[in-house]
């Protein structure tokens, strides 16, 4: 057996002691040790010796790297450690974000380093309940890894602030940790990062930004490189690889706007303006929403491979989620339910579950298939209830140049579409969705489909080009449409310039007399949702003649107001008392 095998085997009979210094009841499975160069290569432990995922639970550990840094009888230490991050901090991936999007506001200019500062952070809240609590030598581990320093290797001030929190908190002599000097003004910086742990060690979430904010000016210090001790430290910054886009995400939490300010203006930390004062406006963010591409950044920092596409999906599909109400359907005079009419022969190439096989026994006691195999058919009659019939859904979204690229900034127009979308979904409704700017710049889905993801590539897909309704949409879809066809409500969203619908198309047909045809063979209604400054824009000829033909106009004064309307546009046009209905 090598060296590392046996080192393998001790760590391993470390490993449930590992465990019992948090609960006797933590389960985790058991950890992964690397034992070459080219292992710890392909699980990215060439500069840390240990590192965690939280979407599997898991932990690796580089014996090599152990090794070299001489941490060999320092099993539990490190092994407890990295189970921390499972239980403690930060326990899960929708926490570890959150932290992550605090860190961010700490570090104005300096938002690249997050992952670092909240790993560190994280670090100092179990290392020092580990050695308060469970008695390791966490400061022992600290020692052996400065030990290993590489000689000539200069001191960061974000390092040097680091090992000092460490030793106030553990009653450590100065220099015992921190080798580089101490101003006062460091001192000071350590006394509140060490009162900070110790003040939100129970709901560390909150000290996150606080954190970061004690860190920014020695991070601006170091300039962009940080020594390799450092780097070493990073075994929670790739947390959320292969994981899942936790849920809730997409609006800000209370307080995270006041909350990462520095901790010298924290009155719990200060005592000044009374000690555990709740600060004010520590409710402010409830209900703001974050931009796409903010939440992007940081799911990019956290590990995770998710594309722009997937991203503003989620996104939109999450913030639509609370809004969400059945789509309208339609009740007719009498549902049909099947009615057996007798037998036929089965025969080979219909499915095997359509033979009768007591009815084929009792025409044949020898069954031979395709000769004496019988099969039921059935016809229609009318059923005691009403049939419900789904009404599709027609969704025009105009994405010219004014309006907001969904997968950076917040669109309401997108957020509406997808109300609207998974609405009509949900009650088994198909859903063409378009989107439109300039002349021959559109996307579309292939007619009425019931694929969310498809739709959901075209509701948060951005143009940005000029204006011109796609009218030959209305023809393509309506021209030939049968009266038989499941009935369409027509639903556009734009603004003022969705009266180039009045010009002609290509073959020069007069677009309204197209807009007319579609409202007629759409036989359940149209609607424009329009952003209009002024009721003043209403009195245009072409919403005149629009709304003479039966498009119903709803008139919004800000992008907002759509997600109102999104909620009540089922109920507006469809949604009435039974008695109403038969009237």
């Amino acid at each position: 057996m090598s060296p590392l095998e046996d080192l393998r085997e001790r760590w391993m009979e470390a490993w449930p002691r590992a465990l019992a210094c948090w609960s006797p009841f933590v389960k985790l499975r058991d950890p992964v040790f690397c034992l070459t160069e080219a292992e710890q290569r392909a699980n990215n432990l060439s500069e840390s010796f240990a590192k965690i995922g939280l979407a599997d639970q898991d932990i690796w550990v580089g014996l090599v790297e152990v090794d070299r840094r001489g941490l060999q009888d320092l099993s539990t230490e490190v092994l407890a450690h990295e189970i921390g991050h499972h239980i403690f901090a930060p326990g899960d991936l929708g926490d570890h974000a959150r932290a992550l999007m605090r860190a961010r506001r700490g570090l104005p200019g300096q938002e690249q380093h997050a992952p670092l500062i909240v790993n560190l952070y994280q670090d100092l809240l179990i290392n020092d309940r580990l050695q308060r609590s469970a008695r390791l030598d966490m400061a022992g581990l600290y020692r052996r890894m400065e030990a290993s320093r590489p000689k000539g290797e200069k001191t960061s001030s974000l390092w040097n602030l680091y090992m000092r929190i460490y030793e106030i908190l553990w009653a450590l002599q100065s220099g015992t940790l921190a080798r580089g000097p101490v101003d006062d003004a460091t001192e000071g910086d350590a006394q509140l990062g060490a009162r900070l742990i110790r003040s939100y060690a129970h709901d560390w979430l909150r000290g996150s930004g606080r954190f970061a904010a004690l860190c920014l000016r020695y991070l601006i210090a170091d300039g962009k490189n940080q020594p390799r001790l450092v780097r070493a430290q990073l075994d929670a910054t790739e947390l959320g690889k292969g994981g899942e886009i936790p849920m809730g995400l997409g609006d800000l939490d209370p307080g995270e706007l006041s909350e990462c300010q520095h901790p010298s203006l924290d009155p719990v930390l200060t005592g000044l303006d009374g000690e555990g004062k709740e600060e004010a406006g520590a409710g402010e963010a409830t209900g703001q929403a974050r931009e796409p591409f903010e939440l992007g950044q940081v799911l990019r920092a956290m590990g995770m491979n998710v594309s722009d596409e997937d991203l503003a999906a989620r996104y939109y599909r999450e913030k639509a989620l609370p809004h969400i109400i059945p789509f309208p359907r339609r009740e007719l005079p009498q549902s049909e339910e099947p009615e057996m009419e007798g037998l036929e022969p089965w025969d080979f190439g219909s499915p095997l579950e359509d033979v009768d096989w007591l009815e084929s026994v009792i025409a044949s006691p020898r069954v031979v298939p395709g000769v004496t195999t019988r099969q039921r058919f059935w016809g229609k009659m009318d059923g005691a209830q009403p049939r419900v019939e789904p009404v599709d859904l027609d969704l025009y979204l105009d994405c010219s140049g004014s309006m907001p690229n969904p997968r950076t900034s917040m669109s309401f127009l997108a957020l509406a579409g997808t109300i609207v979308m998974l609405s009509a979904l949900r009650v088994g409704s198909a859903v063409q969705a378009t989107l439109w700017s300039g002349v021959n710049q559109f996307v579309c889905t292939p007619g009425f489909v019931r694929d969310e993801a498809a739709l959901m590539r075209i509701l948060t897909g951005f143009i940005g080009g000029g204006t011109a309704f796609p009218l030959h949409m209305f023809r393509k879809t309506y021209e030939n449409r049968k009266p038989h066809d499941r009935p369409v409500h027509i639903l556009i969203v734009s603004d003022e310039g969705v009266d180039t619908m009045a010009s002609r198309d290509e073959r020069g047909t007069d677009g309204m007399e197209l807009a007319r045809m579609a409202l007629e063979k759409a036989r359940a209604g149209g609607t424009m949702v329009l952003n209009l400054w002024s009721d003043k824009n209403l009195e245009n000829p072409y919403f005149k003649l629009a709304a003479a033909m039966g498009w119903d106009i709803h008139r919004v004064t800000g992008w907002e107001q759509l997600v109102s309307f999104a909620r009540a546009f089922s109920r507006r046009q469809y949604y009435r008392e039974p008695a109403e209905r038969r009237r």
